[in-house]
């Protein structure tokens, strides 16, 4: 079992991006027009009971969960995000409590969500295996991974690119990874995919788009591997 107060891989220090967060909260309206608002609201829009949602920026999901989610618990790590997360949790319409943490030490109990949610954040958590690991610890059995992420692409010229890349980018764009094989990482934590959609999306309008999948995943119940 993780220790949830543990401390995060890199420690507090490692996980602020002040210029990033900035930039991010002011595009990140930007990509919520051009698609990803509804995006979010298709992730959301069957989960129920207790969320918790790793990694949740400025707070862009709050007012899009259904009236069947209960409570849902905002881990938000950078300190300007989860300010603007704090100030969007007052007028969402189900309970939200936004809390300081990783994806890598989840400040929750095990088996104690029905529901994890990742939006644009497993790219750039310090340890993806990890942070799935812990996602899988806090949900009950048969509980649901709702991720909707960037991914690398499936064509050869631009997933070189991508890998070329990656080590300049996560180092001015908050620590994202641009060629991370997240829908395989997902399965390879235990988890199994019920549904996937695959598709281009520009997160800024002079950029090309870039793969995107969005779906769910669910634990083992119980007496399953």
């Amino acid at each position: 079992m993780t220790d949830p107060g543990a401390e995060a891989p890199g420690g507090p220090a490692a996980l602020q991006h002040p210029r990033f967060a900035r930039a991010y909260a002011r595009a990140v309206e930007g990509m919520n027009r051009r698609g990803g608002t509804e995006h979010r609201r298709n992730l959301l829009s069957s989960l129920h009971s207790r969320v918790i949602e790793i990694g949740a920026g400025d707070g862009s999901a709050f007012a899009l969960y259904p009236a069947t989610v209960t409570e849902v618990l905002a881990v938000e790590p950078d300190d300007y995000l989860r300010a603007l997360a704090t100030e969007k949790a007052v007028s969402a319409p189900v309970p939200v409590t936004v809390a300081a943490g990783a994806a890598e030490a989840i400040p929750a109990a095990d088996a104690s969500a029905d529901a994890v949610v990742t939006s644009l954040v497993l790219c750039s958590v310090v340890d993806q295996s990890a942070a799935l690991a812990e996602a899988r610890r806090v949900l009950r059995p048969g509980g649901v991974l709702a991720f909707y992420e960037h991914v690398r692409s499936e064509h050869g010229v631009l997933a070189v690119a991508e890998d070329v890349l990656t080590p300049l980018w996560k180092q001015v764009a908050g620590g994202c990874h641009p060629n991370r094989d997240t829908l395989r990482a997902i399965t390879e934590a235990g988890f199994t995919v019920s549904d996937n959609r695959r598709f281009g999306f520009s997160v800024h309008p002079l950029a090309p788009p870039v793969a995107h999948i969005l779906g769910h995943a669910t634990t083992p119940v119980l007496g399953t591997p």
